[in-house]
């Protein structure tokens, strides 16, 4: 699908960088950017002498002082750029930063993560927390020095026969009919009727062929290797721009639970990663 409203969240110390990488992307698919700026409130005083301390109060005025600065300064940053924004800033209590980022998430096509968040390991949680789980809605992942394009020449699609891959596809069906050429990546498939069908990975290939995907199927084997060093290593090999794949999860009480591969290509991404639910 096209990518028409870019959501991206930050902390209230995140670099200018990561609002000028967004601005950037959406500069490159005349998308509306969409900023919002997170902080998370102290949680409340506990335990057998728990009260509404003087100090715990002036800490959360510091707090809310702080992020009307941050959010005015990144309106300054932005608005020296080309490209058409809103920014707005939330104090979330504890715990509840998922449900803010998430409701915010419900009304853009995606939510960048750019290497300020992806280095802080609470705030991170949250927005993906909240933007795949809640909004549903795919993210990107741009690891430090990495050079993010929604306009990629080499793709990695890493395919499973599953709901979550086939979803992830779908949203990057745009992307990938105009890359040079998207490799779906296999890695131990069996072949089985109801699952990778009789020849792993041709059905998903002719689906993004008649969208006009330059398509080619890579079936590799493991080799005892875990499966994201095996994808890791492959979008290396054949100099991918990004990968695109689905994330495998899910949330209870406010925590998130990926399985092993999902959870290493998010705390191991090189490249950009666009991921979907």
């Amino acid at each position: 699908m096209a990518f028409k409203t870019i959501l991206t969240v930050t902390g209230v110390d995140n670099s200018d960088s990561d609002l000028q990488t967004a601005a950037d992307l959406c500069g490159q698919s005349g998308a509306h950017l969409s900023v919002l700026v997170v902080a998370m409130a102290p949680p409340p005083p506990i335990g057998e002498y728990a009260t509404v301390s003087t100090i715990w109060l002036e800490q959360r005025d510091r707090d809310r002082e702080k992020l009307e600065a941050s959010v005015n300064h990144a309106r300054e940053t932005v608005s020296r750029t080309d490209v058409s924004f809103e920014i707005d800033g939330v104090y979330a209590e504890a715990g509840t930063a998922d449900r803010d980022i998430g409701d915010r998430a419900l009304y853009a096509d995606l939510v960048l993560i750019g290497p300020s968040v992806l280095s802080q390991a609470d705030l991170k949680r949250q927005v993906i927390n909240g933007s795949l789980f809640q909004a549903m809605r795919p993210i990107m992942l741009i690891p430090t020095d990495s050079k993010p394009s929604l306009g990629p020449k080499t793709v990695l699609l890493a395919w499973d026969s599953r709901a979550e891959a086939a979803h992830a596809a779908r949203e990057a069906l745009e992307l990938m009919a105009k890359a040079a050429s998207v490799h779906v990546t296999l890695v131990d498939p069996e072949a089985a009727r109801g699952e990778s069908g009789e020849e792993p990975g041709a059905d998903v290939a002719a689906y993004l062929a008649r969208h006009g995907v330059n398509v080619t199927v890579d079936q590799l084997p493991s080799a005892g290797r875990p499966v994201a060093s095996v994808l890791q290593q492959h979008a290396v090999d054949i100099s991918a721009d990004m990968i695109v794949m689905g994330a495998y999860g899910h949330s209870r009480v406010r925590e998130l639970i990926f399985g092993g591969v999902t959870k290493s290509m998010l705390d191991d991404a090189a490249i950009p990663i666009l991921m979907a639910r």
